[in-house]
């Protein structure tokens, strides 16, 4: 069994906003197997923004 699929894979959440910027986290695949869009905070554009994942 290897990391490509673990049950809770460290996803990268890029922003939407065109800043660049990212948060890493980790997410359960039983749950959620498409991708996870979640709204964080952008300190580039000091404001909150939707993260999209991308692997």
């Amino acid at each position: 069994m290897g990391r490509a699929n673990d049950v809770r894979p460290v996803i990268k959440l890029r922003s939407t906003a065109g800043t660049g910027f990212t948060y890493v986290t980790r997410k359960n695949r039983r749950n959620d197997p498409d991708r996870l869009v979640l709204r964080k905070f952008d300190p580039v554009v000091r404001r909150h923004v939707d993260f999209r994942e991308e692997r």
